[in-house]
């Protein structure tokens, strides 16, 4: 496996936060990892390619040809430090998860990083109103990382393997001496659905813990608008099994 590492801006680090955030259940890591990018303006200086990532390529929106990278995010906001990781895709296969988080971890040990965060979805069958979030660590001074009542910690029985970066990033964490916790918001388990109520919760957690000042507005009017747009194809869909003899589900 090889890593091409694409240094985009020089940064001196000391005593930083990683947070971690890639597609997976509801795509509520990365909705929430992008918001964070966006909303803080959080600066692109360093890039990863490899050849266990999807082979494919993106057209991006001057139509030329994006090939598959990860990138990471600097920000200094109050005093303190944060690297965002985020991407559009996750490694193909279990042998490029782990390489991936074995070469975010030597990085992050080299730019004298003390803490992680990663957050991912946990799926339900059925839209949750009110998502909840939950928590797991690779040590009990990761589980302080995040200082939060609407956090539950009581997750054994909840939710069964993590399977990606989100879980696999924090548990390879111990072995280089870095805290770790995952956050995992609750959300609708259908791969085309996307998870903005969880991330929205996410980022409550986030914002209070570590005084962003998130504009939630626009994240909110996005809220409604799928919201709607899902109700109007339930209603679709109501009506075209109403008018047939058999009903069928599509999962």
């Amino acid at each position: 496996m090889t890593f091409k590492i694409k240094i985009i801006k020089k940064v001196q680090f000391n005593d930083t936060i990683l947070i971690e955030g890639l597609p997976g259940i509801g795509n509520v890591g990365k909705i929430t990892l992008d918001y964070l990018v966006d909303s803080l303006s959080a600066e692109a200086f360093l890039e990863i390619y490899s050849n266990s990532f999807p082979n494919s390529v993106f057209v991006n929106e001057n139509n030329l040809i994006d090939i598959p990278k990860i990138t990471l995010y600097f920000k200094r906001f109050r005093n303190k430090e944060f690297i965002f990781f985020g991407g559009d895709f996750q490694p193909v296969n279990e042998r490029g998860s782990y390489e991936l988080c074995e070469e975010i971890l030597m990085l992050f040990r080299k730019f004298n990083g003390k803490k992680i965060i990663t957050l991912g979805g946990i799926g339900l069958p059925r839209i949750p109103n009110n998502p909840k979030v939950y928590a797991t660590a690779n040590s009990k001074e990761g589980m302080d990382i995040i200082n939060d009542k609407r956090v539950n910690r009581k997750i054994f029985g909840t939710v069964g393997p993590i399977i990606g970066v989100t879980g696999l990033l924090a548990g390879l964490a111990i072995e280089y001496k870095i805290d770790a916790i995952c956050l995992l918001a609750q959300t609708f388990g259908h791969p085309n659905y996307l998870g903005i109520k969880g991330a929205r919760e996410l980022l409550k957690i986030l914002n209070d813990n570590f005084k962003f000042n998130l504009d939630f507005k626009s994240l909110n009017e996005e809220i409604k608008d799928i919201e709607k747009e899902i109700k109007n194809k339930t209603q679709e869909i109501t009506g075209l099994t109403q008018s047939k003899q058999e009903v069928s589900y599509i999962g």
